[in-house]
């Protein structure tokens, strides 16, 4: 294949959360790992103000983000202001000599302004392909609390569970600390309902240390979850792809369990990314046949419930006693990095890593050719049906 018959695809990086060096190490991975006898690659990195900025196809070992004025793509300030007339479209969809810059996003950025749906309202409205969910199954697969709130009406258990937003939580929180202590029991985890990769997650034990979890958890948000710890579970992650067969059950990979080290109490940033033996990840999870297929069928329902497309991951609580499956949280845009489960789990299913990330790239373009064909103006000329 010529290089002007390539697939141009934007591998789009790094954004506004707190997880944006684990960004360039997912970013990094996708980019080594893309197909190049079927792709060029065009690195796309947002830095923490919001710019975006062309980078360069380098295969190293670790991506940076590289903000040269002179690669800059686009600045949201710049929005408003009466500098040039550019239609919406060019914001994203820069014409070089060749055509396009590129053909279809891999948006490979994690946690608040993009795995929730932002960035790709944003490419519904410039009308550029993108890989994985689209704007109502991020937005949900990022919120805990609706997530959780849609999988209890699917009949999948869900932890209990409390929510408050920070004006009511500023407005009385004794109030709140007590109807959390009435209705939970400890330990509990205090979360951001809007994060990814364990940010600003706290395992609590003791009543004394609920308010300092919570306000550091709304650093993060302006929600907050507390969930009610769970004993003697395995911490089960499950891989789902969406069919390239339109109308097919999404393929679902076989479920493995992740074994944090005891010093980290649970699954924690520290143990995803900063201690590199912080977790066991074990695959397949060493429970039955049986289990493993309830858990299977679990996962494509959530998959299914919460409208999610491209790919997630699921991430399960089995209560070892009773064998009951419990939903914890989904990530529609999972880490790639060289220790993520995401692909680790795709991979001892049947995909390679390059076959995986070239079946979401034909999912993104596939998903888009049949979203153009729709109409766009109202169409009153319906054929009448002879009786």
């Amino acid at each position: 294949m010529s290089q002007t018959d390539k697939i141009r695809v934007a591998v789009l990086y790094g954004g506004r959360s707190g997880e944006h060096e684990i960004s360039l190490a997912s970013a990094t991975n996708v980019i080594q790992h893309l197909d190049r006898n079927r792709f060029e690659v065009v690195p796309i990195g947002i830095d923490k103000k919001g710019v975006w900025f062309l980078g360069e196809d380098i295969l190293q070992k670790k991506l940076k983000l590289h903000c040269d004025e002179d690669r800059k793509l686009f600045q949201p300030d710049s929005i408003g202001k009466s500098i040039q007339f550019t239609q919406p479209s060019q914001l994203l969809m820069q014409q070089t000599r060749q055509g396009k810059l590129f053909d279809v996003i891999f948006p490979v950025i994690h946690g608040p302004l993009c795995e929730d749906g932002t960035v790709q309202g944003l490419l519904e409205l410039a009308e550029v392909p993108y890989v994985g969910c689209g704007v109502l199954s991020s937005a949900i697969g990022m919120d805990k609390d609706v997530s959780k709130r849609l999988i209890q009406g699917s009949g999948i258990p869900v932890p209990n569970f409390l929510t408050t937003k920070k004006a009511i939580w500023n407005k009385d929180p004794v109030a709140f600390a007590l109807k959390v202590n009435k209705q939970l029991t400890y330990p509990l985890f205090v979360k951001p309902a809007n994060t990814g990769s364990s940010v600003g997650i706290h395992k609590v034990k003791e009543p004394v240390d609920l308010n300092a979890a919570i306000q550091n958890a709304f650093l993060y948000d302006t929600k907050v979850i507390i969930e009610q710890g769970m004993t003697d579970f395995y911490e089960i992650e499950v891989a789902v792809l969406e069919s390239l067969q339109s109308g097919e059950d999404p393929i679902v990979s076989i479920p493995g369990e992740i074994r944090p080290k005891a010093i980290h109490e649970f699954y924690s940033y520290a143990s995803k990314y900063l201690d590199e033996e912080g977790a066991e990840l074990i695959i397949p999870a060493p429970i039955s046949h049986e289990l493993q297929l309830k858990i299977r069928k679990a996962a494509k329902t959530i998959f299914i419930a919460l409208e999610c497309e491209g790919m997630a991951r699921v991430d399960l609580f089995l209560e070892k006693k009773s064998q009951r499956i419990y939903f914890n949280e989904i990530n529609t845009i999972p880490g790639f990095t060289q220790i993520s489960m995401y692909p680790k789990l795709m991979t001892a299913s049947g995909f390679s890593y390059p076959e995986l990330l070239t079946h979401l790239v034909m999912l993104a373009i596939d998903k888009h050719t049949q979203k153009s064909q729709l109409a766009r103006e109202y169409v009153s000329n319906l054929k009448k049906h002879s009786g």
